[in-house]
């Protein structure tokens, strides 16, 4: 199983994840909640990120080498951009009947069908 397999299903599975979750030891929510709310002023000049880290954040845990030094998170442009498509929907090209869109479509259709037999089954 790859790697990238959880980051590519749909956001729906993903509802028990918080939006703005990160592993960062440099952030804590109680100071976040405690400061002053921004003017309108400020709120015009508000940049909104890629990432659910800002940077220069601190990520724990993924050092896991021995005398490994800590991992900053970096600016959301020194990223490639493909990064940022990953957690997005698959996209297959419509390669006619027979093609991988198809196959994908009916492996679908099944597990739905096996999924409605078994819950009547437990009926």
């Amino acid at each position: 199983m790859s790697f990238l397999r959880p980051l590519r299903r749909p956001l729906a599975l993903h509802a028990w994840i918080p939006a703005r979750r990160c592993y960062a030891s440099a952030s804590n929510p109680a100071q976040a909640s405690s400061s002053k709310a921004a003017t309108p002023a400020e709120k015009s000049e508000v940049v909104l990120l890629k990432s659910s880290c800002p940077e220069g954040t601190v990520l724990t845990g993924l050092n896991f080498l021995k005398g490994q030094e800590e991992v900053v998170a970096q600016a959301d442009d020194a990223y490639p951009d493909w990064l940022w498509k990953l957690t997005g929907p698959r996209q297959l090209p419509n390669d006619g009947p027979g093609g991988k869109t198809e196959k994908v479509a009916l492996r679908k259709e099944n597990r739905q069908r096996i999924r409605e037999q078994n819950f009547l089954k437990t009926q």
